[in-house]
């Protein structure tokens, strides 16, 4: 049986801030990582980072001239991804516009957050859960990683697994041990 190391990309997903105990951004982490149930603040270093990828794509597009046919095909490749993912509204799409997101915007868009915000969790920690426990899908497909970006067109689409006992699946162990104790009750009275 092969292994996946063949596969495995090495590289870095995060950045580590330089000041490790500046006060305000320590602060700052937490609330977020309150606000959106992470599970370290590695969760938030790695939404800095991607944001600070897309961030520099734009600089360095911005510098080209605007008739710049690789300015030209790139920025409306990159504006059309941030509009698919919801980060950029369709009023709003222009590469300065990427200049001004935050990392709040891409947490937003997260699995997690979605699945609280629908109302399918009871708080953003259980939304975390159900997610870990397989009992989320996103169309067809079951998803597990909290961290899933959500597009706007698959944003309908999030819902209980077809196998889960939230959805239509059968009933969990727990419920099931519980019916079995009710039926054996009832059938002690007769």
């Amino acid at each position: 049986m092969p292994t996946n190391a063949m596969l495995r990309n090495y590289r870095k997903t995060f950045k580590t801030p330089r000041r490790p105990y500046e006060k305000e951004r320590l602060d700052a982490e937490l609330k977020l990582v309150g606000e959106y149930g992470l599970r370290c603040k590695r969760e938030i270093w790695r939404c800095q980072y991607a944001l600070a990828k897309l961030r520099k794509t734009a600089r360095v597009l911005l510098t080209l001239d605007p008739k710049d046919p690789k300015r030209i095909f790139e920025a409306s490749a990159l504006l059309r991804r941030m509009s698919r993912y919801g980060l950029l509204s369709d009023d709003e799409l222009d590469l300065d516009s990427i200049l001004e997101l935050t990392t709040q915007k891409l947490l937003e868009r997260r699995l997690q957050t979605k699945v609280y915000k629908q109302g399918l969790a009871k708080s953003i920690h259980h939304a975390r859960v159900l997610i870990r426990q397989r009992h989320i899908r996103v169309g067809a497909q079951l998803v597990n990683v909290p961290s899933f970006n959500v597009r706007t067109s698959s944003e309908k689409h999030i819902d209980f697994a077809v196998n889960s006992p939230y959805g239509q699946g059968k009933p969990g162990r727990v419920a099931r041990k519980r019916a079995a104790s009710r039926a054996a009750a009832g059938d002690d009275e007769e």
